[in-house]
């Protein structure tokens, strides 16, 4: 049986950490915000890039791209990379855990060359005990200042392998939120820019009734909305996953924190009452000295 000293450093103990998990809570929802402001300032930017994209194929007639054709002549076996999004610290809950087996089930089936590269260090662990292999692995950025160098990193790395033939496509895997206090995970590919996707983009609507025009040398100008395309696309996928594991470790920070109260209050209980067992004793001990007193004065 516990005694009273130790309900005492437990109850000690129990607070401290209690306040330890406020802290990261406040934090988490802190970082939440600034990445959810970002992710809407980068919607608007995307959607001005996507634009450009859109003029430029209207400007050259491959508005109306058909993809059958492309679609029979691709390779039997193709070399892709996955981009795999992570977190480096803890406490994040189903996290990392919940994507890396949505990395697994996605690429199950490929057979062709396959390269992994992540972001974050938890990530790689998970995936090779799946006996994945990773390539590459990227340092997480510590705040929404650090994402830039991370996506130049990256957008390198994808512009020398495709370049050099070394791999045919390019899919993002990620955590992204979906509403107010839950997020998912995500597949979407990033490169080439094919005849697929410049049909997906040239589904977008122009927004006014007249026609966009390209000027000056339509050349420079497609290799900088491509370039400034995955940039976003990157930076956008980064932001929505930092704010994903925010909401996570949020998530597991009110479940720590629940849990804490619920043992302060059981620790409580059983401390108030083994001191008033305590208080008790000693109140009969006084009191049964008083009777022996009494009868020994008659």
């Amino acid at each position: 049986m516990d005694s009273l000293e130790s309900l005492t450093r437990q109850i000690t103990g129990a607070k401290e950490l209690n306040s330890i998990v406020r802290t990261m809570k406040a934090m988490a929802a802190a970082n939440i915000g600034q990445y959810e402001r970002a992710m809407e300032s980068l919607d608007d930017y995307w959607t001005n890039v996507s634009l450009g994209l859109v003029a430029y194929l209207k400007d050259i007639g491959l508005n109306n791209t058909d993809t059958t054709e492309n679609a029979n002549t691709k390779k039997s076996e193709k070399s892709i990379c996955a981009i795999v999004f992570g977190s480096d610290q803890g406490f994040v809950g189903q996290f990392n855990d919940s994507l890396s087996q949505n990395v697994q089930e996605s690429l199950a089936t490929h057979e062709g060359k396959l390269e992994i590269w992540t972001v974050g260090v938890r990530v790689p662990l998970l995936l090779a005990d799946m006996g994945m292999t990773v390539t590459k692995e990227f340092n997480l950025p510590n705040s929404i200042n650090a994402i830039t160098n991370l996506i130049g990193s990256i957008l390198l790395q994808v512009e020398e392998n495709h370049e050099n033939g070394n791999i045919d496509e390019f899919y993002l895997f990620h955590n992204h939120l979906v509403n107010e206090g839950s997020y998912e995970q995500e597949k979407s590919r990033l490169f080439p820019l094919d005849a697929q996707w410049r049909q997906e983009k040239a589904q977008l609507n122009w927004p006014t009734q007249k026609q966009p025009e390209v000027i000056g040398d339509s050349g420079k100008l497609i290799h900088r909305l491509i370039r400034e395309y995955l940039f976003v696309t990157l930076y956008k996928t980064c932001t929505e996953s930092l704010a994903s594991e925010n909401l996570s470790r949020l998530n597991a920070m009110q479940r720590a924190e629940k849990n804490i109260e619920e043992l302060l209050d059981e620790i409580g209980h059983t401390y108030h009452r083994l001191r008033q067992s305590s208080i008790d004793e000693e109140l009969f001990d006084v009191v049964s000295g008083f009777t022996a007193l009494k009868k020994d004065e008659y």
